[in-house]
């Protein structure tokens, strides 16, 4: 049992008002910060809008000031950044992975490389530096072709090209950058699901399976996203496929991480794509998806606070996580533009209403104005996630909610979870 603990928390997004709002519920939580925080996770915790969540240094000192017993740490810049790294060095509890440890997701060829030194099932790619080998290499791949930014590009840097000249465009675009890298990958064909695993450098703790949609339009089309709703459990992840992606795919990622000297320690995000050999590695991010946190947030029985701990502290062995029957949905508002360049400053109101209707309004890219009003300032906005027996019921009641929100600019899509409740109605006439 652990004593009550003063937490700060770092980001300001969606998912961090997820993991503010249940780290709130805990009893082990004697004092919530967060750092810059947004008008939602000002309802759970104080925020601290000053402090520099990129800045190791300024984050560590703030921490000893105020007696804080752990840190979570959001996003995954300040991981890149080597933030856990400063708090580790001063003893301070932390949740999140070294920067070393970072570039399982901050450099998609760093895990590609690990991959075939590991045996770890993915899909055939090639790296390129430069823009001419890269196009060359995209015009003689079959098609589909999948072009990747070879690093942080906050679950946007992926274009899945159905034609040679798309193929073509992406690179362009990535190499206006100075210094830029890319892989480009062999399509997989199948179902992806963001499968998550608590690791503290030794010992593994499955999660669940959660179904993200990235594409911004309905029927999974249109431009890849940071996600525009998530639904979960994924029932496609079936018990036997979660212990092939445990011992083909996460435990050896583990056991190769620690023999380089640089234990994952945190939450292993594995995008993982169900073809027909079995799980194929798509890529890791190494924090809580977006939306996908607010999916595991509003399943999770378990205490937050307990299990983020056993993590920062090595003492994950035992541990175990409870879940709420039924399943969780959330649906995306997104600001009109995204994920190109989104309106900005629209007015937001209905949230009490919505609310009223049993769902959990998470906010994402929110502020308050001047004069007190609730106005959006990025691409995805809010994240209206509900509970229910089907995703089908719970996708319902995210919808009926979102009918009492107000945000002229906002959009969202119409069919979140379309797979599953295709699934649901077809098992439930076979049923009959």
């Amino acid at each position: 049992m652990i004593e009550p603990l003063s937490i700060l928390l770092l980001g300001s997004g969606g998912r961090e008002h997820a993991l503010a709002w249940k780290l709130s519920q805990s009893p082990h939580c004697q004092a919530l910060f967060a750092a810059p925080g947004n008008p939602g996770i000002a309802s759970v915790a104080t925020l601290v809008p000053g402090l520099d969540i990129l800045d190791g240094t300024a984050v560590t000192a703030w921490a000893q000031a105020h007696g804080t017993g752990l840190v979570v740490i959001g996003p995954e810049a300040p991981l890149a950044a080597g933030v856990a790294d400063a708090l580790s060095a001063a003893g301070i509890p932390v949740f999140g992975p070294s920067a070393a440890a970072s570039r399982l997701e901050a450099s998609k060829a760093f895990t590609k490389a690990l991959c075939d030194e590991a045996g770890i099932p993915t899909a055939a790619y090639a790296r390129f530096d430069a823009l001419g080998p890269a196009l060359a290499y995209a015009r003689a791949h079959p098609l589909p072709v999948v072009v990747k930014a070879d690093g942080l590009a906050a679950g946007k840097g992926v274009t899945v090209a159905e034609s040679h000249a798309e193929a073509e465009a992406a690179l362009r675009a990535l190499f206006e950058e100075d210094g830029a890298e890319v892989v480009i990958e062999a399509f997989l064909d199948g179902e992806e699901v963001s499968f998550f695993v608590l690791s503290d450098g030794a010992s593994a703790l499955p999660l669940i399976a959660v179904q993200d949609h990235k594409r911004v339009g309905e029927g999974d089309t249109g431009a890849n996203t940071g996600g525009m709703g998530a639904y979960g459990p994924a029932s496609v992840f079936s018990p036997e496929l979660q212990a092939r992606a445990m011992a083909e795919i996460v435990e050896p990622t583990l056991k190769a991480m620690a023999a380089r000297g640089t234990p994952f320690a945190g939450v292993l995000f594995t995008g993982l794509m169900l073809t027909h050999t079995g799980p194929s590695l798509v890529e890791y991010n190494v924090r809580f998806g977006d939306p996908e946190c607010q999916v595991l947030m509003a399943l999770m029985e378990s205490d937050l606070v307990e299990i983020l701990h056993a993590a920062a502290t090595g003492s994950l062995a035992g541990q175990c996580v409870g879940w709420k029957p039924g399943v969780a949905a959330t649906v995306v508002i997104a600001a009109r533009g995204y994920p190109g360049t989104p309106a900005r400053g629209g007015l937001i109101g209905g949230l009490d209403p919505a609310q009223r209707e049993g769902a959990i309004v998470f906010h994402a890219g929110t502020a308050l104005h001047a004069d007190g009003r609730l106005i959006s300032t990025g691409g995805r906005v809010l994240a209206v996630t509900a509970t229910g027996a089907s995703v089908n019921a719970a996708t319902a009641t995210a919808y009926a909610a979102i009918e009492k929100i107000s945000f002229a600019d906002g959009f969202c899509r119409a069919d979140i979870g379309w797979r599953e409740i295709e699934r649901e109605t077809m098992s439930g006439e076979r049923q009959k």
